[in-house]
């Protein structure tokens, strides 16, 4: 890497971002050309993390992990996305790090000591089942209903954008177990952490523009039992277990953004330092230079942000706005790098071999999940500049 800048870091951070880097880039660009190409789980990436204990990175050492806050998450999450591995390697990762959060908050303590310990050691692998097609960003309305029987529930509804369904073992499944109220809309809905019983959920893949290597898929469920002990937290409360991770999960996503970003932007670098047009080379060139320098001004803007963000919450401060923002910056600042990466390339971009197409498909994800950029600019306007809310 040469587009980060030089900063002093605590020592523990210093070994996190050095050891992660050098386990992330023992897989290069054409490990992850490959598994796009091929649209295959990158196993063998998330083995060898699995191995060096980074899957429990934020789960308890009591319960098998390493107990490292948001801010050692963070650093560890962006060193993959900026590995090459991009969100490839990035959600592969990631979907043992944040789907335990309501576990370790909220589960019994059946529920943890049975399951994050194999979490963490990367024996089972975790779907979280929240979106649904007729609901978007309003997860009060969606329609997946828990009955009630006897020492149980019944599920039936449906779920849309569901990552790792194909090979899940787990799934986090949010349920309506009580009519919605207006009054209190968010009110009713449980969380479940139950097997993911294909006998009774029908997994469909979503073919899609990017991360190919990490499935997304449609969920049909039919006449789910789940068991009472089976329900995370207390009945009726699930969507607020939920909300207690968005906020270290935002910071971490715009850590991947930044990190895709810098990805891009060192191919991009190196590309117009070697590729010599009218007997110079295309570096020297302002209308070159000048973008891909305001790229590297932007990405270590927002990682501070990011980084200030994680302190927050790591303190137990609120850092709901700044988390917020870190999303906002990392999605942005990493698509524009990438995008100027495609731009610097030229026709050559297009071509796989040269690996930055594939990073651009990536991060544009980020400005739409885990939720989009609008929504981020609603919240702002309305909790930090008090302005009317929109919706």
């Amino acid at each position: 890497m040469t587009t980060t800048a030089t900063t002093t870091e605590p020592s523990d951070l210093v070994l996190i971002r050095e050891t992660v880097r050098g386990l992330a880039r023992k897989f290069d660009w054409d490990y992850w050309r490959r598994c796009d190409a091929e649209h295959a789980y990158p196993w063998e990436f998330v083995n060898a993390f699995a191995e060096g204990g980074w899957l429990g990175g934020m789960i308890p050492e009591e319960y098998g992990g390493l107990g490292l806050g948001i801010t050692e998450a963070a650093v560890m999450m962006g060193e993959i996305a900026a590995s090459g591995a991009g969100m490839s390697g990035g959600s592969a990762i990631h979907f043992y790090v944040f789907p335990p959060a309501p576990i370790v908050r909220h589960g019994s303590e059946a529920m943890k000591r049975e399951w994050l310990p194999k979490i963490a050691a990367g024996e089972v692998l975790t779907a979280f089942g929240v979106t649904e097609p007729t609901a978007g960003v309003d997860t009060s309305r969606i329609r997946t209903k828990a009955e009630k029987i006897d020492g149980g529930y019944v599920v039936n509804g449906q779920k849309v954008w569901i990552t790792n369904a194909q090979n899940a073992h787990k799934i986090l499944l949010l349920a309506r177990t009580s009519p919605r109220d207006e009054a209190k809309p968010l009110h009713g809905m449980t969380l479940f952490f139950t097997d993911l019983n294909r006998d009774r959920i029908t997994v469909t893949e979503i073919e899609k523009l990017g991360r190919a290597a990490i499935d997304s898929n449609e969920l049909f469920i039919d006449n789910l039992e789940v068991s009472d002990d089976e329900v995370v937290g207390e009945v009726d409360k699930g969507f607020y277990y939920l909300i207690d991770g968005l906020n270290p999960e935002r910071i971490v996503v715009g850590m991947e953004g930044i990190g895709l970003g810098r990805s891009g932007l060192d191919l991009a670098t190196q590309y117009a330092k070697d590729r010599v047009v009218f007997d110079r080379p295309i570096g020297k060139n302002q209308a070159v230079a000048h973008p891909l320098a305001d790229s590297w001004i932007r990405l270590e803007a927002a990682e501070a942000i990011a980084m200030k963000a994680a302190a927050q919450f790591d303190a137990g401060e609120n850092c709901g706005e700044l988390s917020a923002a870190a999303k906002f910056l990392g999605a942005e600042s990493g698509f524009e790098a990438c995008d100027r990466a495609m731009s610097t390339m030229g026709g050559y971009a297009y071509a796989k071999e040269y690996h930055v197409e594939r990073l651009w498909r990536e991060v544009r994800l980020l400005r739409n999940a885990p939720f989009s950029q609008e929504m981020v600019l609603n919240y702002i306007s309305n909790q930090v500049l008090k302005l009317p809310r929109a919706y």
